[in-house]
């Protein structure tokens, strides 16, 4: 049997706002103790909003479970509905009034592509206020206040987010040069030799830069995991082992001699994207970052 059509009749005096957003979130979490955490209110007062909305509609939204609660057919369709109709107030008051110019992305492009450069965009824009946010996860731009993001592929946009790719992503192992010479890593088998690092983001990262390089499966194993990018960078610069980078992230430490490509840079399956909020879209401060970003990354 399909869900019922839920309509709040024209009659009543008032739509139960409070009661609908915590039935949405409630519904999103699948918790009302979560529910209650993100809405800094008691597990009573949730539980009571969502028993006053099925009283008033006459159906059952949620069914309790020992730990949890999962939609009913009409709860469900609902809160699909709610969460899309909140998201589109967000949005609406946003535009009324915007925030902070604010650009988002992981702590390796702002420590070795973004904060470098951020001066020269300073100098030719003085009027112009950025807000820094770390982070490489997926984004809510209303509710997490974010302008742009830079981005891999590998993370899924918002679904009316403005993506603009930047660049093919390169990617090689860089060690320092006294342990390339050490170690005699001349040759890509040379390379089991090696102390392997990984990072955790890109767990699978050693993999595809085999199969991409075509060269036979080594079945390169990690010694070590650092957690992120700028960690494995200072381990392959302390001569702990070989790391396997992308190359705008080690541009300043191959250029100065700190690390050495022994087998230069190959694309890697992934690109890197520019994610630019739609309700921000057309500021002049978003589009002249926008267009910096670009141009930089060229």
């Amino acid at each position: 049997m399909p869900p019922r059509d839920l309509r709040i009749s024209a009659s009543r005096p008032r739509m139960p706002l409070n009661a609908l957003r915590v039935f949405e979130v409630t519904a999103r979490l699948g918790s009302m103790s979560a529910a209650a955490k993100e809405l800094c209110v008691t597990h009573g007062a949730v539980s009571r909003h969502v028993n006053a909305l099925e009283d008033q509609f006459g159906v059952p939204l949620l069914r309790r479970l020992p730990r949890s609660v999962v939609t009913t057919p009409e709860g469900a369709a609902l809160a699909g509905q709610l969460t899309e109709a909140f998201r589109l107030m967000r949005e609406a008051v946003a535009r009324l009034e915007p925030g902070p110019l604010t650009l988002s992305c992981s702590a390796t492009i702002m420590m070795k592509w973004l904060i470098p450069r951020l001066s020269d965009f300073k100098r030719d824009n003085p009027d112009i206020e950025i807000s820094l946010n770390m982070n490489h996860a997926e984004v809510d731009f209303v509710q997490d206040k974010i302008s742009l993001a830079i981005r891999t592929s590998m993370t899924r946009p918002p679904a009316d987010a403005v993506v603009e790719p930047l660049l093919r992503e390169q990617f090689g192992p860089v060690c320092h040069p006294d342990y390339a010479a050490r170690m005699g890593i001349r040759s890509v088998a040379s390379l089991t030799r090696a102390r392997i690092l990984e990072t955790a983001t890109r767990p699978q990262a050693w993999g595809e830069w085999e199969a991409a390089m075509d060269r036979g499966a080594l079945g390169l194993k990690a010694h070590e995991r650092y957690e992120h990018f700028y960690l494995v960078i200072e381990a392959a610069s302390a001569q702990l082992g070989v790391a396997l980078v992308p190359r705008y992230v080690v541009e300043k430490e191959i250029e100065s001699g700190q690390l050495v490509a022994p087998f230069g840079f190959i694309d890697s399956p992934h690109t890197l994207n520019l994610w630019i909020a739609p309700h921000e879209r057309l500021r002049d401060d978003v589009r002249h970052l926008a267009a910096w970003i670009k141009q930089r990354m060229e």
